[in-house]
């Protein structure tokens, strides 16, 4: 199979787990699992397309974003969303430098862990869901300051693969007593300083990858994980509005039981 196939195919599961809290990163893995692709290239290429994933957000909320940034100066409100978003995306910074190279050389090559991860995962989401304390704040722009300092401590547990970084920002909100659709947009816009911190760094630490083949390939899985996040954060919006995150606990255990039993058939 040509490898610019490979590129859609990962670009598009990319669209379609970065934001709902199932793990990208795992079902990236279990992806390259099946189909044989094991050039370290690869791995580069499924943290890279993420920042794809990411500018759907961006579009989506371009003027809210655009009238934060404008406002800064002049504006207490707006600045305090920038704190509150910086506050969470710090922890992930610090131990995201520090971390890097065992993160992608040895938990990226461990799918029993990845699927492990996504069954317990699924479980936590379902008994959260039913048992989160009633939530005291439902505007993703004003959370507290400690509330955002805690949700980036939950994300740093997304630094394993298979633990959704959406799914456990979630959870960090909403046991801070956050709304459930506050909880995922907070988690939208907190993931725009992280993706784009990952994509740079991973960008510097393999760059000799970056021939003009492969260059292509990426362009090809970031514009399929750009569209195919567009319709997903809609979608996911509207279920969370209406169902709240019991549906994505059940797909987590799904996902991750059906990749032990197809690891365990492989051998």
């Amino acid at each position: 199979m040509p490898d610019w196939i490979y590129a859609i195919i990962l670009g598009v599961i990319e669209g379609l787990t970065e934001f709902i809290p199932v793990s990208s990163t795992g079902m990236m893995l279990l992806a390259k699992q099946v189909m044989g692709l094991t050039d370290p290239f690869w791995n580069t290429f499924a943290v890279m397309i993420q920042l794809g994933a990411i500018l759907a957000v961006v579009a989506l909320y371009f003027r809210k974003l655009a009238t934060a940034v404008i406002d800064l100066p002049r504006d207490p409100k707006a600045r305090h969303f920038a704190v509150t978003v910086i506050l969470a995306f710090i922890p992930s910074v610090a131990l995201g430098l520090l971390l890097h190279d065992f993160i992608k050389q040895v938990l990226f090559d461990s799918p029993v862990v990845q699927c492990i991860s996504l069954i317990l995962g699924g479980v936590v989401l379902l008994v959260i869901d039913r048992m989160a304390p009633a939530p005291a704040q439902d505007d993703p722009t004003t959370l507290t300051f400690r509330t955002a300092l805690t949700i980036g401590l939950f994300q740093v547990l997304a630094m394993m693969p298979g633990v959704s970084r959406s799914g456990s920002t979630i959870v960090g909100a909403m046991l801070m007593r956050v709304e459930k659709r506050a909880a995922a947009e907070f988690t939208f816009f907190l993931a725009i300083p992280t993706m784009a911190g990952a994509f740079v760094l991973d960008a510097w630490e393999s760059r000799d990858q970056l021939t003009s083949a492969n260059l292509g390939l990426l362009a090809i899985g970031f514009v399929t994980a750009f569209l195919v996040a567009m319709f997903v954060i809609k979608v996911m919006l509207a279920i969370v509005t209406r169902r709240g995150f019991a549906p994505f606990g059940w797909l987590r255990i799904a996902i991750g039981g059906a990749g032990l039993a197809l690891l365990t058939l492989a051998g």
